[in-house]
């Protein structure tokens, strides 16, 4: 059996779609500190390493993979962060819309939604 050296080691990767995947990857990088470890053309594919051991894919828009549409959550990614305000601050920098603000719920947990708005947008 053939191994691929370079999937990601996760154990689950998401596949977010989007029109500019170049732009889509700038973005995760600067808002959330993601780090791009293989390009797979330049307006294919990408694959990000997330925190220690997450990952994520970006992919291009082809055949019937499509982009999110404006006024649609369509993905959502829950990252686990060391200081949920200090991510929150860094994400709003750089454009995130802000769709709740950090909460602290009776569970114990810390957190907050965040993402890039927009039709299509990363």
């Amino acid at each position: 059996m053939l191994t691929n050296r370079s999937a990601p080691p996760a154990t689950v990767t998401p596949v977010l779609i989007y029109p500019d995947v170049r732009a889509a990857v700038a973005w995760l990088e600067a808002a959330f500190g993601f780090q791009e470890k293989v390009r797979i053309g330049d307006a294919h594919r990408a694959q990000l390493r997330v925190g220690v051991d997450g990952s994520v894919v970006v992919a291009d828009v082809r055949r019937d993979q499509v982009a999110p549409t404006g006024g649609v959550v369509t993905q959502i990614l829950k990252v686990r962060v060391p200081d949920v305000d200090e991510a929150f601050a860094r994400a709003r920098d750089f454009g995130a819309r802000v769709r709740e603000e950090p909460t602290t719920f009776e569970y114990g947990e810390r957190s907050c939604v965040v993402g890039k708005g927009g039709c299509g947008d990363a």
